[in-house]
């Protein structure tokens, strides 16, 4: 990669130590017992005393002192995260724990923190706040993972990696690892993986002075590139400038910012006689403390300004030399421990963090043109360009082709002519020839002519002869002429007069015709209203007849009215006399008022004589109790009263003009109030005068026989079901919803009743049955319960016996309901449900039925576990059937589920678990999508739209789509498409579909 790199002015930055305290262990607690604290902490003053006895100690400063109860995050935040948004704007960073061994060092920088979240480390705190702070389109994130173990740095995300080499370019002195692992990070859940597998390769033992001690080095190198964009700045020379210019016109131009985080987790120093160290573990401690001795050293040249500082001396000092006294902002996290009998060990740990708080550091920001980018996006219009130009060529070849072929059409054409006129020319000639034979034998013709006019001259001669004897005649039969004269003259006035009559006749006729044409048009108008005189006729017929059959049962329908009307007046005429139960009431009133005051009187009597009777204590008792009874049935009466009047209020707006069948009906009323009161309160709702009333025998009748088959009468009385039917529900109410009222009104009596309804042999009664079942099917709260029931068997038992429109369409709906379910599709698809549905599409030609099928069909297809099995019984081919029906209804449901099917196919084709062509293509779903896709209908275009942009995802179904002329559609969608998602849809599948993309081409 070719980049063109600037610096900006470099800023000194020194080093920060913040210093940890660990807390105190089991260890520590035992072993110094019998002595003080040898660290006081002061991190309002940001100082840390050392106490070597009671009456020596030491106080130093730090950026930063944390006591043992300091949280992770607050570690972090004050440590790493300014160095994090160092690294995010462009600079190289270093965060590095260094200290005793057993101090909290791995603790501190490496903890995963995958139980508690808490407790994570600045290694994964960092990669947190560095993933959310870049995007991965433009950015990357790449982290390696190494450990320096004796002298040999091995890679922990690649174990089979040891020994690896350290480069320095001699030119701008950066290290790198050319043999290290580098994996892009794609999450945190991916970095947190690519840590536990580090953390499970790296060397760690256990010795005196810790259980899990460290006998490497841990370095995370984090890689971060981000691109920017923004003008060039004025560090950049002229030259630069124009070259810029020249590129982007004044536009921004693409930067990179490159910056590296070293993340350092130090192995700890520790004493051979106190560790206990031997062996392997010898031998790990030695180049552990071999080259922490040679960072110090490093570390006591930078801070006394030493002219040569031995960076060479260790590999760790070689990795971290731009660390300390380079170009990186560097934070150091020392950590120590409580105890005194490590005094040494702490006192010198904190000595090497007082030298690095003298290291300055020159910050430097380095920025990079991305040229490769930019030769990207050259390359592409380059392609661009050479593709237009190669089409372009094309064109006009197929131009000259075009015009090469008119020519030698033109040619050919000539040619042919030419031969015509060839041809033409011999035949004229051929004519001439035989016009000339034709014209001798004319002439030799006009000479026979001429002879014969010779002899004809001849005859001529002879016949003036024989016209002078006629003329002798002529005179003879003068006489005979005179006589024919005058009967030729009678003949022709009477033939005169014949004319005048038949031009009279004519006249007559054609008068005669006008009035037959006329009296046809009549006859041809009554004929029609006669026809349509005839089918009123037949109409009114019809009507009379049945109203004929009607006639008796109406006059058992008004039977019940009657009566009702009866018990209403008499229910008036009793509220007439309940004037006289408030003058009752009032005088309860006073008599309660009385016995109040008499109360009083007896209270006051009794606190005077309370030591003397408590008999009279008892009586006070008794008559508090009737006190309290005598008011709460004064309330309770009150309550009734006033219902009673809003019920009679109701009743005399619905009073008809008949006052004796008002008084009958009120008496009737009355008494079974007064039977019912017990169980029903006082809700009795009013009648209603309604102008349907022919409708209410027959949904009594209906109620009745409900009534019986469910059995309501044995349990709540037939004649509470009587008060029921009469004044509980409204007379016009329907009679699914009375159902779904009277079912509700007994525990008893629930949804099972209702599934038993469905079986009734009564044809009513089963329709409202599965009307009711219907409308709870649509609460999602009534599913598994109608399922648990029976009830889905039972609405299939319908699909599959039933031949009544209204059941077949009605069970439909509840089963398309139903559907919505994932649970509920399974276990309609296992009972068969599927073919059911389809057989019912075919045997049907109402479109509301069909509607329903349709619906419960387009719910299922929502369902990719489903697919297979649906197709296989039918249930794809059933759904293009019902197109026959033209119900812009029903053609919506099949478009709904051809959409929920191509969406299901189209996440399995994503997802990976599903291979090959659509199911759809086969049963010739993909022609009707492309036939139907300038449908007049909202709601079906946009579900055909969307079919067909998520059959064009699978790359299988590309050919079909071609073929069968998806092409252009797809480009009318993405360009005309009434819904935004869809276009963009669309637009995308013409992008990333290569087969369609060079159909586009050869286009």
């Amino acid at each position: 990669m070719k980049f063109l790199s600037f610096i900006f002015t470099a800023e000194p930055r020194r080093v920060r130590v913040a210093i940890r305290l660990r807390p105190r262990n089991a260890e520590d607690l035992l072993s110094d017992a019998d002595f003080s604290d040898c660290v006081e902490l002061q991190p309002e003053l940001k100082r840390l005393k050392l106490s070597k006895n009671n009456w020596s100690s030491e106080s130093y400063r730090f950026d930063e002192v944390f006591t043992e109860t300091a949280s992770q995050k607050r570690v972090y935040e004050v440590v790493a995260k300014p160095v994090v948004e160092s690294v995010l704007n462009g600079y190289n960073g270093t965060v590095m724990a260094y200290g005793q061994t057993g101090t909290g060092k791995t603790y501190t920088v490496g903890r995963l923190g995958k139980e508690d979240a808490s407790e994570r480390g600045i290694m994964v705190r960092a990669l947190e706040d560095i993933i959310a702070s870049t995007s991965p389109p433009s950015d990357s994130v790449e982290v390696s993972y190494l450990q320096l173990y004796m002298e040999s740095i091995q890679d922990l995300l690649a174990p089979e990696k040891t020994n690896i080499p350290i480069n320095e370019d001699p030119k701008t002195g950066e290290v790198s690892l050319p043999g290290a692992t580098v994996v892009r990070v794609q999450d945190l859940d991916h970095f947190l993986q690519l840590l536990q597998v580090g953390e499970a390769n790296r060397h760690a033992a256990n010795t005196k002075m810790n259980t899990e001690s460290s006998r490497s080095h841990a370095i995370l190198m984090v890689h971060i590139r981000r691109s920017i964009h923004e003008k060039v700045n004025d560090e950049i020379n002229s030259q630069e400038k124009g070259t810029k210019s020249d590129l982007f016109d004044g536009n921004g131009i693409p930067i990179v910012r490159k910056s590296k985080l070293l993340i350092v987790d130090l192995a700890g120093s520790e004493r051979i006689d106190k560790s206990g160290s031997e062996g392997l573990l010898l031998e790990e401690a030695k180049f552990i403390n071999l080259s922490l001795s040679s960072l110090g050293k490093c570390i006591n040249a930078l801070a006394e300004n030493s002219s040569h500082i031995p960076t060479r001396d260790s590999k760790l000092t070689r990795l971290l030399r731009d660390s300390f006294g380079g170009s990186a902002r560097t934070s150091l996290i020392v950590t120590i421990g409580p105890s005194a009998r490590h005094h040494a060990e702490t006192a010198s740990t904190i000595m090497f963090g007082q030298r690095a708080m003298k290291i300055v550091n020159m910050v430097k920001l380095k920025e990079e043109f991305d040229y490769e980018s930019l030769s990207r996006k050259l390359e592409g219009q380059v392609d661009y360009l050479t593709a237009e130009i190669e089409r372009q060529q094309k064109l006009r070849d197929d131009g000259k082709y075009k015009l090469e072929k008119q020519l030698r059409e033109c040619h050919d054409s000539f040619a042919e002519a030419r031969k015509v006129l060839v041809t033409r020319s011999e035949i004229l000639e051929k004519e001439n020839i035989h016009l000339e034979s034709e014209m001798k034998g004319i002439l030799s013709e006009l000479n026979h002519q001429k002879d014969l006019n010779n002899l004809m001259q001849d005859k001529v001669a002879k016949l003036e002869m024989s016209l002078k004897h006629s003329e002798q005649h002529q005179l003879e039969n003068s006489t005979y002429q005179k006589v024919l004269a005058d009967t030729t003259q009678m003949y022709e006035k009477k033939m005169a007069e014949l004319i005048k009559q038949i031009e009279d006749e004519r006249a007559h006729s054609e008068s005669a015709e006008e009035q037959l044409a006329l009296m046809k048009k009549l006859l041809s108008e009554h004929q029609k209203s006669i026809q349509v005189l005839a089918d009123t006729t037949q109409m009114y017929e019809n009507k009379i007849a049945e109203l004929v059959k009607q006639l008796p049962d109406e006059h058992a329908r008004f039977e019940c009215p009657e009566e009702q009307l009866y018990l209403a007046k008499k229910f008036l005429s009793d509220h007439q006399n309940s004037k006289q139960g408030q003058k009752q009431i009032d005088e309860l009133a006073l008599k309660l008022q009385e016995m109040y005051q008499l109360h009083e009187n007896t209270l006051s009597e009794l606190q005077s004589l309370k030591s003397e009777n408590k008999d009279l204590l008892l009586q006070k008792a008794k008559l508090n109790e009737e006190l309290h009874s005598m008011r709460q049935r004064l309330l309770e009466q009150e309550k009734q009263r006033k219902g009673i009047e809003n019920e009679l209020i109701k009743l005399k707006r619905a009073v008809p003009e008949n006052e004796n069948d008002f008084e009958d009906k009120k008496s009737y009323m009355k008494e079974e109030l007064s039977k019912g009161s017990s169980e029903f309160g006082n809700r009795m709702g009013s009648y209603r005068s309604n102008p349907l009333r022919e409708n209410i025998s027959g949904q009594r009748a209906t109620i009745a026989k409900i009534c019986e088959e469910g059995k309501i009468s044995s349990v709540i009385g037939p004649n509470k079901v009587c008060l029921i039917l009469l004044f509980f529900f409204p007379v016009v109410t329907s009679v699914d919803t009375m159902i779904y009222k009277l079912f509700g009104l007994h525990n008893t009596v629930g949804l099972q009743k209702i599934l038993e309804l469905l079986t009734s042999e009564d044809s009513d009664v089963q329709v409202h049955a599965v009307k009711v079942v219907a409308n709870l099917a649509a609460e999602d709260i009534n599913q598994k319960r109608i399922v648990e029931e029976g009830g889905l068997d039972a609405l299939l038992m319908l699909l599959r016996s039933s031949e009544n429109t209204t059941i077949l369409r009605v069970a439909s709906g509840a089963i398309a309901n139903l559907a919505m379910n994932e649970m509920n599709q399974a276990l309609i698809m296992d009972k068969g449900g599927a073919l059911l549905l389809a057989k019912t599409a075919s045997k049907t030609e109402d479109p509301q039925t069909l509607r329903m099928v349709a619906g419960a069909l387009a719910n299922l297809c929502g369902n990719e576990k489903l697919l297979t099995v649906l197709k296989e019984d039918g249930g794809i081919k059933a759904l293009l059937g019902m197109v026959r029906s033209g119900s812009s209804d029903v053609i919506a449901q099949v478009a709904r589920g051809l959409a929920n099917f191509a969406k299901c196919e189209s996440r399995g084709v994503i997802q990976g678990h599903r291979i090959g062509r659509s199911l759809l293509i086969d049963d010739g779903a993909l022609t009707w999508l492309i036939a139907n896709s300038n449908t007049n209908s909202a709601s079906t275009r946009r579900h055909v739209e969307l079919a067909l942009c998520l059959l064009a995802q699978n790359e299988e179904n590309a050919k079909d789509i071609i073929s069968g002329g998806g092409i252009k559609v797809l480009i009318q969608i993405s360009a005309e498409s009434s819904r935004e998602d869809i276009r963009n849809l669309a637009k995308k599948m013409l992008r990333l579909n290569p087969s369609l993309q060079a159909d586009m081409h050869a286009r």
